[in-house]
């Protein structure tokens, strides 16, 4: 396998891939071998645990923080927390719920809900979505961020996210409509414990932050 000089892994959200593109171009050069993984929660542990990537960009709820602190821990990783976020349903243009103002998951509970597939033993605390453990009648599971938004518009699907993890670029497919929680997103990166940063990392550490500052106080 070639080798790769700088590489991040992060769950299935856009908001990395600016930050990643920005500190690979600042960084120029005649030739380079970088890596952007998109994995399940497990799998951004392990890779940064592991040192397939420096750094891990993940979203804890607010719900879900003890376990998943305690996963983190055991991994010998700490959570370097950026921004917070609430919680949103993404939903396609031609949905019948598009232009509500807020919404409850119970206004939800007709319409297939589409969401990223963890690994089949994985706790309900890895699951990248907000509100996760509540039991949906319909729900899809899948593992690529393009196959999701294109589901989610030809079914009329929904997921739970948030305004920053969906269409940070100008002219997304999705809408999102706040949803009716007391659930606390927070935003940021895995990082092995007690080893230093590299350039690079910090470099893509500074503009993530920069990034989400921006997003979330839109």
């Amino acid at each position: 396998m070639r080798s790769v000089g700088f590489a991040i892994s992060g769950q299935h959200y856009l908001f990395d891939v600016q930050s990643f593109a920005h500190t690979i171009l600042a960084q120029g050069g005649d030739g380079f071998h970088y890596a952007l993984l998109d994995r399940t929660t497990q799998g951004v542990i392990d890779d940064v645990s592991e040192g397939t990537s420096e750094l891990g960009v993940v979203v804890v709820t607010s719900a879900k923080e003890p376990v998943l602190a305690s996963a983190f821990e055991e991994a010998g990783l700490e959570f370097k927390e950026l921004a917070t976020s609430a919680p949103r349903v993404a939903l396609p243009s031609s949905h019948p719920l598009v232009n509500a103002k807020e919404l409850e998951l119970e206004q939800l509970a007709d319409h297939p809900y589409v969401y990223f597939a963890q690994e089949p033993d994985a706790p309900l605390a890895f699951y990248e979505e907000a509100l996760s453990d509540v039991e949906r009648a319909k729900s899809i599971a899948c593992t690529d961020r393009a196959t999701l938004t294109e589901l989610i518009m030809a079914i009329n699907g929904y997921t739970v996210t948030s305004g920053i993890l969906v269409g940070i670029t100008d002219g997304s497919a999705l809408t999102t409509i706040p949803l009716k929680t007391d659930v606390v997103l927070r935003l940021g990166y895995l990082a092995r414990k007690g080893e230093a940063l590299s350039p690079m990392a910090e470099r893509f550490a500074a503009h993530l932050q920069r990034c989400l500052d921006y997003y979330a106080n839109r």
